[in-house]
C-alpha cells in the first residue's frame, strides 16, 4: 500500500498518474493509477503526505510511523501471529445503534483489531470524515497510514498499541463542525491483485474508548465474513440530534481503498 498525496490543492488528474509512486510528487493523482493506493513498498515513512516510490514485494516494507526504523517486507506465506482480543465490555450486535455516554467534548479512541486465516492478508484501517451528505469535506479528509492526521488536527491514525492493531484518535473539541459522521473501514492490501477477501479474516472488532480514562463506551465484534468483500465498514460514529452515536455496521463492498475514495467523494477525474 502506498500513501497518496491527499493534501494536494488540486484534484487528481490523468496527467500526473505516472508520478503517483514517485517521491516528492506535488500534484494529485488520477483514477487509472490511484488503485495503487493499496500497494506497499517504500523506504519512506507512512505518514509522509507526498507519494512514495513503488518497489517490488521483495524490497523494503514501508513503515507506519516516522519514529520506527525501516523494516523488511514480510515475505509471502510467512506466519502472521494472532493477537488476543481485549475484553469487550459493552458489546453490541451488528446493526445496533447506541448513544455514546458522553456529555461534553472528549477525546475518543477507535481501537480496532483482527487476526487472519490467510497470512497474505495485510489489513489496514482508514477513517473517512463525512458531512451530512455522506461525502468527505475535501480530498484530504480521511486518515490512514499514509495520511495520519486530518486537516483540523482532530483525528489521528496510529499503530502503536499493545492490545489493538491500529487506532484512530479523535479530539471532539477540535472536530470540524461540518463533520457529522466518521466511518471506520478495514481494507486488505492488494486484495484485488492477490484475490484476497474477508472470508480470510477473523476476530475483527472495534471498541470506542474515552481517551481520558480508557473506559470503553461501546464495542462490536464482527461475526460475518464474506468471500465477495475486499473492504469492510466495521462501524461508524455519527451525529444525531446533537448527540454522537455509534453504529455497528459489519458490511462491506468489493472495492479497494481507491474505490472507497470514490465512494465517499474524494475527487478523482
Amino acid at each position: 500500500m502506498i500513501a497518496v498525496p491527499m493534501k494536494s490543492t488540486v484534484p487528481f488528474n490523468k496527467q500526473t498518474v505516472t508520478s503517483i509512486n514517485q517521491i516528492n510528487v506535488q500534484k494529485a493523482n488520477s483514477l487509472s493509477n490511484i488503485t495503487n493506493i493499496n500497494k506497499k513498498g517504500s523506504t519512506t515513512v507512512r505518514n509522509q503526505c507526498s507519494a512514495k516510490q513503488h518497489l517490488s514485494s521483495t524490497t523494503v516494507h514501508p513503515i507506519k510511523s516516522a519514529t520506527q526504523p525501516i523494516t523488511q517486507r514480510i515475505p509471502p506465506n510467512s506466519i502472521v501471529p494472532n493477537k488476543p482480543i481485549p475484553p469487550l465490555i459493552h458489546k453490541i450486535q451488528k446493526g445496533q445503534k447506541v448513544p455514546l455516554s458522553i456529555h461534553t467534548p472528549v477525546k475518543l479512541k477507535a481501537c480496532i483489531g483482527w487476526n487472519v486465516l490467510n497470512n497474505n492478508c495485510d489489513v489496514d484501517v482508514s477513517a473517512f470524515m463525512l458531512n451530512a451528505s455522506g461525502k468527505v469535506l475535501g480530498d484530504d479528509w480521511f486518515v490512514f497510514y499514509g495520511q495520519t492526521q486530518s486537516p483540523d488536527n482532530s483525528t489521528i491514525f496510529s499503530d502503536h498499541s499493545m492490545q489493538d492493531r491500529e487506532i484512530i484518535s479523535i479530539d471532539m473539541a477540535k472536530l470540524n463542525p461540518s463533520v457529522t459522521k466518521i466511518v471506520f473501514v478495514l481494507t486488505i492490501n492488494e486484495a484485488l491483485e492477490k484475490k484476497l477477501n474477508f472470508s480470510m479474516i477473523k476476530d475483527a472488532y472495534i471498541r470506542i474508548l474515552n481517551s481520558l480514562n480508557n473506559a470503553e463506551l461501546v464495542s462490536f465484534k464482527m461475526t460475518e465474513y464474506y468471500s465477495n468483500v475486499t473492504s469492510m465498514m466495521i462501524g461508524e460514529l455519527y451525529l444525531y440530534k446533537g448527540k454522537w452515536k455509534f453504529n455497528a455496521i459489519g458490511n462491506g463492498v468489493a472495492r479497494d481503498l481507491a474505490g472507497l475514495c470514490e465512494l465517499y467523494g474524494v475527487q478523482v477525474v
